[in-house]
């Protein structure tokens, strides 16, 4: 028990990054673990975004308030509005992705991989 512990005080943000790619072997554990997270009613609203391209990555960057960073690897993760959890439930879906984003926070912490989270 006392290492996972260990391994959720050890993640930090991390904002500089290598060229390296990640190869789909780790892109694939990285959405696994992310997809395990809990969801309101296990409804799972989440839909996830890989983006390597660096054309892609750089339109991205100039978009987002703080994405200045130079990733090989962006996954975006996107709220899903018609499986979410209906009614005075509905805005659930806000925990549910940031519970994914933090499994896969800790998952690239584990692995090896820098990653920072941008709003």
């Amino acid at each position: 028990m006392t290492d996972i512990i260990a391994a959720i005080k050890a993640r930090r943000s991390i904002r500089k990054f290598t060229a390296e790619p990640v190869p789909q072997e780790t892109i694939t554990l990285l959405l696994e673990a992310a997809m395990a997270a809990p969801s309101a009613s296990n409804r799972r609203p989440w839909e996830f975004v890989v983006v390597s391209d660096g054309e892609v990555l750089a339109n991205l960057r100039r978009h987002l308030i703080f994405g200045r960073y130079q990733a090989p690897l962006a996954i975006v993760v996107c709220g899903n509005l018609r499986i979410a959890y209906p009614g005075p439930g509905r805005d659930f879906w806000i925990e549910d992705c940031s519970a994914a984003m933090q499994n896969l926070l800790l998952a690239a912490s584990g692995l090896g991989l820098g990653a920072v989270w941008i709003g």
